[in-house]
């Protein structure tokens, strides 16, 4: 993998699609290529950051600089102080404590711990180097190293659950479809959200699909099931994009 000096992250969810994320991100890496800046600055697309009322966001790093509200008659200033002279465009800068995650633990006093959407903002989700760099696939390569039903009592004995309201136990719902006879058996991912005001399957989706692909896989492992099929609506463009 080629290390650059500096990475530019990018967040280009379904959101920021809307506000002209792609648009910002295509000029920004002409004009990168203008100051031929190339072989030392990373353009990087990934998952939401969890901000969504600053428009554009960009986040430069290892600076662990936020700017919000770009537009792409910014990004030229942005190349040219921040890149070329190590000034920071203090116009542009954001408080990271915008996020989602910061404005919980302002408000809870206690530090979170991402677990489903860990990669989430951090990686380029289309990039499988940058998921496996994060210990991506691991789970399955030990999984696979195990007999089926050593991997459901796994599950079960972490008394794992389902969110979708019932609190089904994982591990009890897999040893199910282990022990049915069939010639075929399927694993199905519901990715629809057809609860109001739920989109964490599009995060998840958009800025970390191979975790989905990754779980999906022991899942077929454990209960015998050769096919996968993800659920995913229509309008979750991005999502449909990232799974392809």
């Amino acid at each position: 993998m080629k290390l650059f000096s500096t990475q530019i992250v990018v967040p280009v969810d379904s959101n920021s699609v809307l506000q002209g994320a792609l648009e910002v991100k295509h000029v920004l890496e002409e004009t990168i290529a203008k100051y031929n800046l190339g072989s030392q600055v990373s353009v990087v697309e990934t998952g939401a950051l969890g901000i969504y009322d600053q428009g554009v966001v960009l986040a430069v790093f290892p600076d662990d600089v936020y700017y919000g509200n770009v537009m792409p008659s910014d990004v030229e200033e942005i190349v040219t102080e921040h890149l070329l002279k190590g000034r920071v465009v203090s116009r542009l800068t954001i408080d990271r404590s915008l996020s989602s995650k910061r404005l919980v633990e302002k408000e809870t006093g206690k530090s979170q711990q991402k677990i489903v959407l860990r990669n989430a903002g951090l990686i380029d989700p289309q990039n499988i180097d940058e998921y496996i760099a994060r210990d991506g696939y691991e789970a399955l390569a030990k999984a696979l190293a195990m007999q089926p039903g050593e991997v459901i009592q796994i599950l079960t004995d972490s008394k794992l659950q389902g969110r979708g309201g019932a609190g089904f136990p994982t591990g009890l719902k897999w040893g199910m479809v282990a022990k049915e006879q069939s010639d075929e058996k399927y694993i199905v991912c519901n990715a629809d959200e057809g609860e109001p005001g739920t989109f964490k399957d599009r995060l998840i989706l958009e800025g970390d699909p191979h975790s989905i692909v990754e779980a999906m896989t022991i899942a077929g492992y454990a209960t015998g099931a050769h096919v996968g099929i993800v659920y995913v609506r229509g309008e979750y463009f991005m999502s449909i994009a990232r799974l392809k």
